[in-house]
């Protein structure tokens, strides 16, 4: 290989390295100076004044229901390597509907499980 074939590479990082640049000497040049007016460390209230805590609570049905939609989300992105290979399995005459089905039955039931036991509801 010659040094030349590794010059789309190289453009590419000074490029980025550039951008990285531009945008901290941006930032440097242009950004407020809280220290002149001793705000540094105060959050923006658009000029009003901060009323009670800045973090607000949640309850914890909120976070079981994150927790919930992340699981069953990450279980099915499962199932696209599946479509993807699913022609060349049949080609090869090998058996992928059981595993499959087992896999689509396990999650069905940890939803009804998870629907039986109540955690996907508001008002409890």
């Amino acid at each position: 290989m010659q040094i030349a074939d590794y010059y789309p590479i190289l453009i590419q990082i000074l490029i980025a390295a550039s951008i990285g640049v531009v945008v901290l000497v941006a930032s440097h040049v242009f950004g407020q100076r809280g220290t002149s007016v001793g705000l540094k460390d105060e959050p923006y209230e658009c000029g009003m004044l901060a009323q009670g805590s800045g973090h607000a609570r949640f309850a914890v049905k909120f976070y079981v229901t994150a927790m919930l939609f992340i699981l069953f989300d990450i279980e099915v992105i499962f199932l696209v390597p599946w479509v993807l290979v699913f022609r060349e399995f049949l080609a090869a005459n090998l058996p992928i509907l059981l595993p499959i089905f087992f896999f689509l039955f396990v999650l069905i039931l940890g939803l009804f499980y998870e629907l039986k036991k109540g955690a996907i509801e508001w008002e409890n």
